[in-house]
């Protein structure tokens, strides 16, 4: 009996995972990222560098759906960033969005996202004025998607407005007023993320006025950690600030230190209540790499405690915005045919086997591992613990103590991913 309840757990859980799916959300300011300026340039805010920590701070986060802002609008940078930081490391899923630039501006908006899990429908420009804010319309390659039934997310990623004067906070508000326009015309019952740099100082700013107090009370954005109030310069919301990283300056990066709350991602009532099949789950919303200890300081000074001494180093040379995170539980089944769940993209070879097992796997950093092989009645017949490396990885256990049969292999790391194959044995 304890065999088979083991069995169950294990089959149990990967059902769980597959009807009840997490997406991870983030949206990152990359600071003139591709973009040569008189103030940004190949020495202070080189992209080969800024490459190596995003990689860093994505291999942390691994997001599904991934936003930004101040990208260059040329083509090559952008697929030089999916390429090089995103599909990596055995990675080859990522996909993103068609540049859009009616405005002209040399920084542009761009999304990233899961290509396993996640399908671009299309794509609009909600308004011009200033930068572009563009609304990337994405479905969940759900299982029951010919019976024509899945979950939608909407995510609109706009770069406000910079400066603290009277006429910026009014131009601010002009882009807020358009984008509300647009998405009351086209998306009033739907789940939509409102994400970006706002550049607003306070809550009471007409802009953010604008977005979570509209008019129409249906189109209303939510804050979901509910902390509106005066954040700039405010110890109150030291925990929630996202600018400065830096508290002197390369000459690209703002100094200052930590004391803004610029980059938000706030979600529409359908996404709070999860009444459109893709609910907001409570308290994953962060400033990554903010403990509240960064009040007009560093990311990295004093010592970080909610993450390692690599990634806020990372964060502190990548940008001087942290990026904000979020995850979303999407009630619906993942189309199996195409989309197992596979973290490691591990594989088997070859398969039915004999006497050796041959195992290939991907990480993306050094982890220590645990391969399970299990009867199909639940019984373990052979555990081993290993580290494997970043990359690639080659693993191979003896079987000739098994008999021929079908067998299952379960790869899970030290952070709890599973990863679960079927192994053939032969005679």
């Amino acid at each position: 009996m304890r065999n088979i309840l083991l069995f169950v757990s294990i089959f149990c859980i990967g059902t769980l995972t597959q009807a009840q799916d997490t997406l991870k959300v983030m949206h990152y300011n990359l600071l003139y990222y591709g973009v040569v300026t008189s103030w940004c340039t190949n020495n202070n805010n080189n992209v080969d560098d800024k490459n190596i920590h995003l990689r860093t701070i994505l291999d942390e986060v691994q997001p599904d759906i991934f936003t930004v802002n101040e990208i260059s609008a040329n083509q090559i940078v952008q697929n030089d960033l999916m390429q090089n930081t995103l599909n990596v490391d055995g990675k080859d899923y990522y996909q993103k969005a068609v540049v859009s630039n009616q405005a002209g501006s040399s920084i542009v908006n761009m999304l990233y996202y899961d290509s396993r899990k996640l399908k671009l429908k299309q794509q609009y420009t909600a308004q011009q004025y200033v930068r572009d804010v563009d609304v990337y319309e994405l479905y969940y390659n759900s299982a029951d998607l010919v019976l024509g039934d899945t979950a939608f997310v909407v995510c609109v990623v706009a770069h406000l407005k910079a400066g603290s004067d009277a006429d910026d906070a009014a131009t601010r508000n002009v882009m807020a007023v358009d984008v509300m326009e647009f998405l009351e015309q086209h998306y009033t019952d739907e789940n939509v993320l409102f994400m970006g740099d706002f550049n607003v100082y306070s809550g009471a700013e007409a802009a953010y006025q604008t977005i979570t107090n509209y008019a129409n009370i249906d189109m209303r954005f939510l804050d979901p950690i509910s902390q509106n109030g005066s954040w700039h310069n405010n110890l109150a919301f030291a925990g929630i600030h996202t600018q400065s990283t830096n508290t002197s300056s390369n000459g690209c990066a703002s100094s200052g230190g930590m004391d803004d709350r610029f980059d938000f991602i706030l979600i529409s009532d359908e996404v709070k209540l999860g009444s459109r099949s893709v609910r907001y789950v409570t308290n994953s919303y962060q400033a990554f790499g903010q403990d509240g200890n960064r009040f007009n300081g560093s990311i990295i000074n004093p010592a970080n405690t909610v993450v390692s001494e690599e990634i806020a180093t990372a964060l502190h040379q990548m940008s001087d915005h942290l990026p904000v995170v979020l995850d979303l539980r999407v009630d619906k089944v993942l189309d199996l045919n195409e989309n197992w769940a596979k973290p490691f993209l591990a594989a088997i070879h070859p398969n039915p086997t004999h006497e050796k097992l041959a195992l290939n796997f991907y990480l993306s950093r050094p982890a220590r591992m645990q391969m399970n092989i299990f009867t199909i009645q639940g019984q373990l017949k052979i555990r081993q613990e290993f580290t494997a490396t970043a990359g690639k990885n080659h693993f191979e256990t003896n079987l000739q103590q098994l008999p021929a049969g079908i067998y299952l292999l379960q790869l899970v790391d030290e952070k709890g991913n599973v990863e679960v194959l079927r192994v053939v044995k032969s005679r």
